[in-house]
């Protein structure tokens, strides 16, 4: 009866420890699960099967050029999870010469229409987080057309770009890249693009 009752005791404690997780309480799981960010909310892109989640942050600032006419700053950061589609990110932009193709030399703001003029910009904020683009440095007939997608070090994103006096109504909408490691194999050195006016270099920090 002794050795019963000790094998009795002994199964109902590895059944006690295999029901347990002893990682994370029930209840820190379920306020995580509530305060996650909502896909719908934010953007529709979700990882596919076997795709890492980056959950990253990162931090940039540098110019793009290369199309024949613009040349712009963009500087920000924020951070992203591919996996959710949530992304949270902005920052500061400047036309430093006139953007003559491209979005940002077509405004969408009735109210603030003609391209970015040297002297112009303010801010941008992200629209959505992309899961990949396809894109040129120079826009040239000859240039390969690359392509690049979001990972832990690099972020594609839609942005959207805001001139002096345009408050919550944004003047142009964009693509850009920004990444840790060059984007172009054909121009080293280049890990920054926005989308009509080219690519750059840049000061780029990731953390995951």
């Amino acid at each position: 009866m002794k050795f019963a009752f000790a094998t009795l005791l002994l199964v109902s404690g590895l059944v006690l420890v295999g029901c347990s997780n002893p990682g994370q309480p029930d209840s820190a799981r379920s306020a995580r699960l509530i305060n996650a960010p909502s896909a719908s909310a934010t953007s529709p892109v979700s990882a596919s099967g076997g795709r890492p989640s980056p959950d990253a942050g990162f931090g940039f600032n540098g110019v793009v050029s290369g199309f024949p006419k613009g040349r712009v700053f963009v500087s920000g950061g924020g951070t992203f999870d591919l996996d959710t589609g949530f992304v949270k990110s902005s920052g500061g932009f400047s036309c430093l010469e006139d953007v003559r193709q491209g979005p940002l030399s077509v405004s969408i703001n009735p109210n603030d229409p003609g391209p970015c003029l040297q002297g112009q910009g303010v801010r941008w904020d992200t629209a959505k987080l992309l899961a990949s683009t396809t894109f040129k440095c120079t826009g040239a007939a000859g240039e390969t057309l690359k392509t690049v997608t979001t990972t832990a070090s690099r972020v594609v994103l839609q942005a959207d770009f805001y001139r002096a006096g345009d408050a919550n109504d944004e003047s142009f909408t964009a693509q850009m890249i920004v990444s840790a490691t060059d984007i172009a194999p054909d121009f080293p050195g280049k890990n920054l693009w926005v989308q009509g006016v080219g690519c750059g270099e840049a000061t780029v920090h990731f953390s995951k």
